[in-house]
């Protein structure tokens, strides 16, 4: 009986250590190393052995879910103009950074597979539709379970949009601000999580999010003294253009 028990009690240690390890999330894939929110990016993130990757969408002008960062083309591409003016047709003229294509949600989708989480971030207005409709069609595959997919967005009511589609996928709430005063809005929308600047985020902040019931997915931290710092802190997940940085600590 006493052998039995040691074993368990090995086992129990094994497990509540893997649970609270910090999970690293690929920052519009991995943008520290190839053109941000494209195939390339996200399966650079992949090779980087990441727990999940974190995107940007849009809805273009001919309702493709296109995934991007900026309002407009002209700091990233070759192109001009605001990116939900634009059909599909037209973006896909257009090249991120000089070499990549810009994908659209679905690409995304069927380059993880299903082998790590998914991170949409709605970006743009009007995207909530769009991305339900993607995440249940991917659920329904098969090919993804669906406590991976789930969306993001400071745009809070974006993310009330999104609830009143559905109560099955997860809602993290995206914010610049003070931590803690995302907490209310994420009880009022059953959110799993609060997605915090690491700038504003202390310990204590942590601990109060996580008594809430909440998980903290901080962005966007490239030191590697400030990931040691945050994952001491118990942060559930760091989200990092460099996943590598994160990996070899």
């Amino acid at each position: 009986m006493k052998i039995l028990l040691r074993h368990f009690a090995i086992l129990l240690i094994i497990y509540t250590a893997d649970a609270q390890q910090t999970q690293i999330i690929g920052h519009r894939g991995a943008m520290g190393h190839a053109p941000e929110n494209t195939v390339l990016s996200v399966q650079k993130a992949l090779a980087l052995g990441v727990d999940g990757v974190e995107i940007d969408v849009f809805r273009c002008q001919s309702g493709e879910i296109v995934v991007f960062h900026d309002k407009k083309l002209n700091k990233l591409t070759n192109g001009k103009g605001k990116i939900e003016q634009k059909t599909w047709i037209q973006l896909q003229e257009l090249q991120v950074m000089g070499s990549e294509p810009i994908p659209v949600l679905k690409e995304i989708i069927q380059l993880i597979d299903g082998r790590v989480r998914l991170n949409i971030e709605l970006k743009g207005k009007n995207t909530s539709r769009g991305v339900f409709n993607i995440m249940q069609t991917a659920v329904e595959s098969g090919r993804w379970k669906m406590n991976q997919l789930y969306v993001s967005s400071f745009d809070w009511e974006e993310l009330r949009e999104f609830r009143k589609l559905t109560n099955q996928f997860g809602i993290a709430v995206l914010t610049d601000k003070n931590p803690l005063d995302a907490i209310p809005v994420a009880h009022e929308l059953g959110a799993f999580a609060v997605n915090p600047n690491h700038k504003k985020l202390t310990q204590d902040m942590i601990k109060q999010i996580q008594g809430e019931g909440f998980e903290v997915l901080t962005w966007t931290v490239n030191d590697t003294n400030r990931m040691k710092e945050l994952t001491s802190w118990g942060v559930d997940a760091i989200i990092t253009d460099f996943p590598d940085r994160a990996k070899s600590n």
